[in-house]
């Protein structure tokens, strides 16, 4: 059984209030869902960073904690940023929000053909 889906994608990277920051994209970017029918692109240090400062404080977690102190010390280059994309992922995981990249580019791919819905 497949169930529709509306398009509702949500890249930071375009949002003029990101966190700027140079040379801080992912190898390959991680989708993670934000809400109901709601799957957001991280694809980089700025967008990581704001979708940990976004998450609700009484989620907030030990787990949590570390991959925002990760993306910070990436940011100030005492880390690469191979590991803050590796502890945001460990926290996508555990949050249970960790969208498989398969299913949200054939997702997008739908989206972006003009259909506006995709069948999962």
């Amino acid at each position: 059984m497949h169930s529709t889906l509306s398009c509702h994608w949500r890249s930071r990277s375009a949002n003029p209030r990101s966190f700027q920051l140079d040379a801080s994209s992912f190898n390959s970017p991680l989708f993670v869902k934000r809400a109901t029918h709601i799957v957001q692109e991280i694809a980089s240090l700025a967008d990581a960073v704001d979708f940990l400062n976004e998450w609700p404080e009484d989620r907030r977690d030990l787990i949590h904690e570390a991959a925002l102190r990760t993306c910070y010390d990436a940011y100030d280059g005492r880390k690469p940023v191979s590991a803050a994309r590796n502890a945001f992922f460990g926290f996508a995981k555990r949050a249970n929000i960790l969208e498989d990249a398969t299913s949200a580019m054939q997702w997008l791919a739908a989206c972006k053909s003009g259909t506006g819905k995709a069948q999962v």
